[in-house]
């Protein structure tokens, strides 16, 4: 028994529950249902994996001070990070992965690295 490929339309014999005549129509059709949600999730994660290279390249080590306008002219989004971490001093963290900054007062920066 013959069917349509659900991508081309074009006809295809095998197994009983087979919906696509190749791996290319499969995923072609898959991409095409996904495009509008992952968009979203690929540029957030983008900018995840940006403003960690932007916190690895300035805190090589373990731990470093940095101002506002050095993190913003590299392309630092504040609004995107992965974890809140509050310390019982009451000091909030945000990380991205495990680099994390800490806001120190007059535009500057703690950038810390956790294992």
């Amino acid at each position: 028994m013959k069917r349509l490929c659900e991508e081309c339309q074009e006809p295809f014999s095998g197994r009983s529950d087979k919906r696509f005549c190749s791996d290319y129509c499969r995923n072609a059709f898959n991409n095409k249902r996904n495009r509008d949600q992952t968009k979203v999730v690929r540029n957030t994660n983008n900018q995840l994996r940006k403003n960690y290279r932007i916190l690895n390249e300035l805190n090589p080590v373990d731990k470093t001070k940095v101002n506002r306008q050095t993190l913003i002219a590299k392309g630092f989004n504040f609004k995107l990070f992965t974890s809140i971490y509050k310390t019982k001093k009451g000091s909030v963290y945000y990380f991205v992965y495990n680099q994390g900054y800490l806001d120190i007062g007059n535009d500057y920066f703690a950038i810390v690295k956790r294992d």
